[in-house]
């Protein structure tokens, strides 16, 4: 399916009920959704999961284009992919990178999305001047390392070496296959795909420029945009990426229903980790959706 900028490669789930966008984070692919979309498309919904720029199938339609990682790209992605596909104002539940994409589509065309769940990621933590205590200065040693001089290399040449290091030290350990963890990986060999993680952990912090295409939508999400949809956000309480409390004390930016829920014995990855506890609160929450008044 062709945006303006991308050929985006996607899964669907067919069902006859309400639309709900499912996007994954780093360093994940849409697999990582496939328990989660099957109860949800069981339960009579269309679940759409697309891989995300830089990742699986997903391509730039235009060489010259660049290859930036920045959050508000992804937003504004995610509302053109809604928008290729005619889905009107689909729930959109994004982890990780992902929920940072739902949100900010939420921020620029609040009118084109029902509902908002977040997973693994505190609203409001996309600013570069953000306050961060020394923990999660600690847990994101990562994101210092790819804007060093040494970093860039070392992901480019060992990105499988470089992934599974991040699968193995975010959540309690066990909860992977090295088959699982195999398949997946395949999505990190996309030819753009160590363009985009170093431009986007770069850019987050105001090292790099971003792409000037994208300069007003930046302007409306920073600060970040209180938003009127019903949100959904969950959390793995032994998150060892995300601390929990990142994601606690966001009531204010959000005006509609919210709920957070933190699941007990579940790391970074709950849609992985815990699909069918993931599942039930988004049927919960969302028992049906539709557009928003315009």
């Amino acid at each position: 399916m062709d945006t303006a900028t991308l050929s985006i490669a996607y899964e669907e789930y067919p069902g006859d009920g309400p639309a709900i966008v499912l996007v994954h984070g780093w360093p994940d692919g849409p697999r990582g959704w496939r328990r989660v979309a099957e109860t949800l498309a069981a339960a009579g919904r269309r679940v759409l999961v697309p891989a995300i720029r830089g990742f699986g199938g997903t391509r730039f339609r235009d060489p010259a284009t660049p290859r930036s990682g920045q959050l508000a790209a992804l937003g504004r992605d995610l509302l053109e992919f809604c928008q290729a596909l005619g889905l009107d104002a689909p729930v959109l539940i994004g982890h990780d990178w992902g929920a940072r994409a739902a949100a900010n589509a939420c921020g620029l065309n609040p009118s084109a999305v029902a509902g908002l769940g977040l997973l693994s990621v505190g609203y409001g933590t996309n600013d570069p001047t953000q306050p961060i205590g020394l923990e999660q200065a600690r847990n994101y040693w990562y994101h210092w390392y790819l804007a060093s001089d040494r970093g860039p290399a070392e992901l480019r040449e060992r990105r499988v070496e470089f992934t599974r290091f991040m699968w193995e030290t975010w959540s309690p350990s066990g909860w992977f296959d090295e088959a699982e963890f195999a398949a997946t990986a395949a999505d990190f060999a996309n030819d753009d795909w160590a363009d985009v993680v170093l431009h986007s952990y770069r850019h987050r912090w105001g090292f790099v420029a971003g792409d000037t295409r994208y300069d007003e939508d930046e302007r409306r999400l920073l600060p970040a945009p209180v938003l009127a949809q019903p949100t959904l956000v969950l959390h793995g309480a032994a998150d060892r990426c995300n601390d929990p409390a990142t994601s606690a004390g966001k009531e204010s930016f959000f005006t509609g229903r919210y709920q957070r829920v933190l699941l007990d014995g579940v790391g970074h990855f709950p849609q992985r980790e815990a699909p069918d506890a993931v599942a039930r609160h988004i049927l919960e929450f969302f028992p049906s959706h539709s557009a928003p008044a315009r």
